[in-house]
């Protein structure tokens, strides 16, 4: 079975083609990250400009890289939540216009469930297993039984952590996207101020949910003192959200004695995270699972792939009066799709 999955949630255009015997055929991602830069952040009305630019040349590419006959592919999967409203429409569009013009099933992709099931890809992991998911728009906790079968634990309250990252990075003039400078700038720091750790004791309501904006001030005050060198402002940053992202991620491993974990979205690339997970995993006696670097930021072919899956196990697609939606959690989603 052949796919080609498109991905416009953001800033990225992305396109792929996915053979379910041969795996990847072709991976095509066009990225805006420098065309953003100079707004520190992602600016939707000219990335949904970039996505109208880019999409034919980058879908062109993708088939040709691929080898494949476009009218030979079996049906066209779509990212269809959450995102940039004005992204989204670039993607469904195109999507629809494929499916008009090859006769073939249009299958919808939630962001988040292809960024967890993007590991598929590279590794198998056996279910249940707790799913961590941390990029610049989202840091949500979740419980995958099976595919679509999926219970919301937490998410954030605020500031994602990606975004915390941005912004941090914008305070002390670092550059975008900030996560991947602060990360190389923390490794030549100290933790020298022990900032905040927001919401990481809590056994409430809030127990599995974050909290970001905290943590994002606390570093303001720090930077407007003049004190500290920027490389130990990064360090004691980078340890606060990682003891956050982490603690929180194996009170749910232990709390639902589940001992297999998925990190998955942009910020799961970071070097101090994934050393931490390791160090945790080792002492908890749980197994823990990243994806490939390429496969950690978005990409056409996690969507590629989870769109073979929900083809294949459970047939679901979609007409061309379905609507993308800027803002619909993944546990709610396949209720939403199935009453269209």
């Amino acid at each position: 079975m052949k796919i080609l999955g498109i991905e416009t949630s953001c800033d990225d255009t992305g396109v792929c083609i996915y053979d379910s015997e041969k795996g990847v055929l072709s991976n095509v991602v066009s990225s805006q990250v420098k065309l953003h830069a100079q707004w520190g952040g992602v600016y939707p009305d000219l990335a949904a400009r970039e996505h109208t630019k880019n999409i034919i040349p980058v879908l062109d590419r993708a088939v040709k890289e691929s080898g494949v006959d476009l009218h030979s592919i079996d049906a066209v999967a779509v990212t269809v939540a959450p995102g940039l409203i004005v992204s989204l429409v670039v993607g469904i569009s195109a999507a629809k216009s494929l499916k008009w013009a090859l006769k073939k099933p249009l299958i919808p992709v939630h962001h988040i469930e292809a960024h967890i099931f993007a590991i598929f890809l590279s590794d198998n992991v056996q279910f249940p297993f707790i799913s961590l998911v941390v990029s610049g728009g989202h840091t949500e906790l979740y419980i995958i039984r099976k595919f679509e079968d999926y219970t919301f634990l937490g998410g954030t309250l605020d500031d994602a952590a990606g975004e915390a990252y941005d912004k941090v990075a914008r305070m002390l003039d670092l550059g975008y996207p900030g996560g991947p400078i602060i990360d190389k700038l923390a490794r030549e720091g100290k933790e020298v101020i022990k900032l905040p750790r927001p919401l990481l004791n809590d056994k409430g309501k809030n127990r599995f949910n974050f909290s970001f904006s905290g943590l994002k001030s606390a570093v303001m005050r720090e930077v407007e003192k003049g004190i500290y060198r920027k490389e130990d402002i990064a360090r004691s940053f980078q340890e606060a959200v990682v003891d956050v992202l982490v603690g929180k991620t194996v009170d749910a491993v232990n709390e639902f004695d589940i001992k297999n974990v998925v990190v998955a979205g942009g910020v799961s690339a970071n070097s101090r995270l994934r050393e931490r997970f390791f160090e945790e995993a080792e002492k908890n006696s749980f197994s823990v699972h990243f994806p490939p670097l390429y496969l950690c930021t978005d990409n056409g072919a996690m969507i590629a792939y989870t769109g073979y899956k929900r083809l294949k196990e459970t047939g679901r697609t979609i007409g061309y009066d379905f609507e993308g939606k800027a803002r619909l959690r993944l546990d709610r989603f396949i209720e939403y799709i199935s009453r269209r």
